[in-house]
């Protein structure tokens, strides 16, 4: 089985700065694209952050400029940096990845989600 494990939530000042983690460990062939979404109260799920296994990035133009996601495809994690915190980042934040499994010898993808860490950003 695979598993996403994410840490590194936790409250913070407005202006302040959290790193959020995730590794995905298990029987995992390949990973592809990784990315980082968030669920405030009463919304939906969206996409903050998404990075190929090449390294391209893209981001919600909500947190443009703040935020930095990376992924170290040696330890198959996947990180957000988050800076300039604002209440409205607040959610709990999910780590997403296409992980490919080997199936004797044909790999299947396969979509995993991490199961959320809570960031809250509150004076």
């Amino acid at each position: 089985q695979v598993q996403l494990v994410e840490s590194g939530g936790g409250l913070v000042q407005p202006g302040g700065s959290l790193r959020l983690s995730c590794v995905a460990s298990g029987r995992i062939f390949s990973i592809g694209a990784m990315g980082w979404y968030r669920q405030a109260p009463g919304k939906q799920r969206e996409l903050v952050a998404h990075i190929t296994s090449g390294g391209n990035t893209n981001y919600v133009d909500s947190v443009k400029g703040r935020f930095t996601i990376s992924r170290d495809n040696a330890k198959n994690t996947v990180n957000l940096q988050m800076n300039s915190l604002k209440p409205e980042d607040t959610a709990v934040y999910y780590c997403n990845a296409r992980i490919g499994r080997l199936s004797i010898d044909v790999v299947e993808e396969y979509e995993y989600w991490g199961q959320g860490t809570q960031v809250t950003v509150s004076s």
